[in-house]
C-alpha cells in the first residue's frame, strides 16, 4: 500500500483537483493523509502559498501536482504510475469532471481558509 500525505486546506480547489488527478493516475491502492493546515502556525509558513503539496513516505514533497504533467513525472519516478490513465488524459479522455473539483458541502464554522 502507498502511502501519502497531502497538505491541504478547506475550500482548496487546486487540492481537489490534484485528489482527483492522483485517484486517476496513480496505480494500485494507496492511502492518502490530508494534513490540515490552518490549524498550525508552522504548517501554514511552510505550506501556505505552495497548497496543494503531496508528500511520499520519504517526505519527498511535490508542489502544483494539480498539474498533471508535473503529478505524471512523479509518480513515473515511484514507478506508480498507471500508463494507460495517462495515455487516457492525454487524449483527452479521462479529464476529471468539474463536479470532482467543487466542494461536496458547506465550509464548517469556526475554521481559517487560506484562498
Amino acid at each position: 500500500m502507498i502511502r501519502l500525505r497531502l497538505y491541504t486546506t478547506l475550500g482548496c480547489h487546486l487540492c481537489e483537483r490534484q485528489e482527483s488527478l492522483l485517484a486517476l493516475l496513480l496505480q494500485g491502492e494507496y492511502n492518502l493523509e490530508k494534513i490540515e493546515i490552518s490549524d498550525d502556525e508552522a504548517l501554514i509558513e511552510r505550506y501556505g502559498v505552495r497548497i496543494p503539496v503531496l508528500a511520499d513516505e520519504a517526505g519527498e514533497e511535490l508542489d502544483r501536482g494539480f498539474e498533471p504533467p508535473r503529478l505524471a513525472v512523479w509518480l513515473a519516478e515511484r514507478h506508480w504510475l498507471d500508463e494507460a490513465a495517462w495515455q487516457r488524459l492525454n487524449a483527452g479522455e479521462s479529464e476529471p469532471r468539474e463536479e470532482e473539483r467543487k466542494p461536496s458541502g458547506p465550509r464548517p464554522a469556526g475554521r481559517r481558509y487560506l484562498l
